[in-house]
């Protein structure tokens, strides 16, 4: 048996017509589940709602208020211990540095200036063979692979200058 309807009718405040009040009141009469189902929501529509003891608003609002304070106060208490927790990590593994640059300052001092001078020359090497390449690529490819590769690009940019300029382009007319 389909109780679908006859459950949403009556768990719903909806406005019955009179045929589907019909169709309810037959099935009411031989189905026991949805009878007892519109006995209850009958029940419960009727029974008249139970006022607060007096003071339960203010009382409410304490322990509202108390539970906030202790949940700031845990936070406090989380975030402290995370940062307290991060600078113990983080000066165990920087200690053999920290010692290594108090014990020998000089030693870092050469080992880091090492370090620029690398990427520096690195820096200008990569210049450089990119200088070179800029000389001969060009040798390489014929002059009809260069006007394709033009071609492409000024219809790309055309392409997207057009699309672009259909997405912002102000409307015609009036302005009220």
């Amino acid at each position: 048996m389909n109780h679908q309807p006859f459950e949403e009718w009556l768990l719903t405040d909806k406005f019955l017509t009179p045929a589907e009040k019909r169709e309810l009141d037959l099935h009411l009469r031989t189905c026991a589940d949805c009878t007892a189902l519109s006995a209850t929501g009958l029940a419960l529509r009727s029974a008249r709602a139970a006022r607060p003891a007096a003071g339960f608003t203010l009382r409410f609002q304490q322990k509202l208020a108390a539970q906030k304070a202790l949940e700031r106060r845990r936070r406090l208490l989380g975030m402290v211990s995370l940062v307290f927790s991060s600078a113990v990590l983080l000066a165990w593994l920087a200690f053999p540095y920290l010692n290594a640059l108090i014990v020998a300052p000089t030693e870092w001092l050469t080992t880091l200036t090492g370090y620029l001078l690398y990427v520096t020359t690195s820096i200008r090497a990569l210049g450089d063979a990119s200088l070179v390449l800029l000389r001969v690529i060009p040798d390489l490819l014929p002059p009809y692979a260069w006007m394709a590769l033009a071609s492409t690009v000024a219809g790309l940019s055309l392409l997207s200058s057009v699309s672009i300029w259909r997405f912002i382009r102000l409307p015609q007319g009036a302005v009220s």
